[in-house]
């Protein structure tokens, strides 16, 4: 299937780079720079799982594509916790695939675009800074390490300061896209995004629960 994906994604001009199993893989994944990450979770050394969890874990930021079986929703779901941007159910065509990979850049060129054409200077809230221009953010003056999601996530709600966001609205303003059901991966991002801004995780300053409906930034 890799050097079937290989050939076609060729064929419309990108430069492929394939490995036969998780760890080859992970480590091409990890000190390569890739625009892209197409994922079995079916691998043999290291499932697609793992190598996701671990690239995630390692800061890498590439955009993931996980292949996954059709009858296999847990797959699915966790694939979007660990912080994949999107998926394939197999069986699948070459063509929808390369579609998807197409929409999912065309998402990401519009969240660039959006941010392009609000004010560029820096967002302060509390010992947060965040600084668009370079995507980055600090806390109390030493940076820290998001994924392209976290950061687009941290950045809607930095630009909304006390708006509420129910989970469908973030799914389809962040992510691109709803999932009906699917409202726990916003959970999961919102959880690993506090671990890293927050000072007490347990006991958020930055970004609050609103019981029964979602979530907003702190208006200061």
């Amino acid at each position: 299937m890799a050097k079937l994906v290989a050939l076609h994604f060729g064929n419309e001009g990108w430069q492929v780079d394939t490995a036969m199993d998780g760890r080859a893989g992970y480590r091409k994944a990890k000190s390569g720079r890739y625009h892209l990450i197409i994922l079995d979770i079916m691998l043999p050394e290291m499932d697609g799982m793992e190598v996701l969890k671990t690239l995630r874990a390692d800061k890498v930021a590439t955009p993931v594509i996980l292949l996954t079986s059709r009858s296999s929703e847990i797959d699915r779901v966790l694939g979007l916790e660990l912080g994949a941007d999107d998926y394939v159910t197999k069986p699948f065509s070459i063509r929808e695939l390369v579609a998807r990979a197409k929409s999912l850049f065309r998402r990401i060129d519009t969240i660039r675009k959006q941010e392009g054409e609000q004010d560029q200077s820096d967002i302060v809230s509390g010992d947060l800074r965040m600084i668009p221009d370079k995507r980055q953010v600090l806390k109390e003056g030493s940076p820290i390490e998001l994924t392209a999601k976290e950061y687009d996530l941290l950045h809607h709600f930095a630009r909304h300061p006390g708006k509420v966001f129910n989970r469908s609205q973030l799914l389809d303003q962040v992510w691109g896209y709803g999932h009906d059901g699917y409202g726990h991966v916003v959970n999961s991002n919102i959880n690993r995004l506090r671990s890293k801004i927050e000072t007490d995780p347990a006991h958020p300053e930055y970004i609050l629960t609103v019981w029964g409906v979602g979530y907003k930034f702190r208006d200061d």
